[in-house]
């Protein structure tokens, strides 16, 4: 089966619909890992539409993460994010003004930490709630066997 641009967008959007928020979290994370190499690819090929599009999209993705920060439950991992993520505002922020690629792939580097760090945490989380719901499926007195 081909797969139009329609039925692309479909599927997309179905997928981010169906998300757990944490799907949709490590979805973002791609998307600014991907725009983020599409700006990279823009220097290299100098068009600075793609630059300027990938960096932009970056930014709104990073700019996302920090508006989302909860200083009050987060505590120091939020300040720390928090800095993060203005850090690699500022290092998009001068890429786009300098084309510097390294500051780019700085930027691409902690992405990818950070998308693997949620991804690990994202997974112990599933670990967890599984061994939890198994615990009270032993704990229901409800499934306990009645013998006559």
């Amino acid at each position: 089966m081909k797969m139009n641009a329609y039925n692309m967008n479909q599927y997309q959007q179905n997928q981010i619909y169906t998300a757990s928020p944490e799907q949709i979290l490590l979805m973002l994370y791609d998307g600014a890992i991907r725009f983020t190499q599409r700006a990279i690819t823009g220097i290299e090929e100098n068009q600075p539409e793609m630059k300027g599009s990938g960096i932009s999209k970056t930014m709104a993705i990073i700019a996302e993460f920090s508006n989302s920060l909860d200083h009050e439950i987060g505590g120091q991992i939020a300040g720390d994010l928090d800095a993060l993520y203005d850090f690699m505002m500022r290092e998009l922020a001068s890429a786009n003004l300098k084309n510097d690629i390294e500051k780019l792939k700085t930027v691409e580097r902690l992405l990818m930490e950070l998308r693997k760090t949620w991804g690990e945490a994202v997974e112990i989380n599933k670990k967890e709630m599984a061994a939890v719901s198994l615990n009270q499926q032993h704990d229901d007195p409800s499934r306990l066997a009645v013998s006559s």
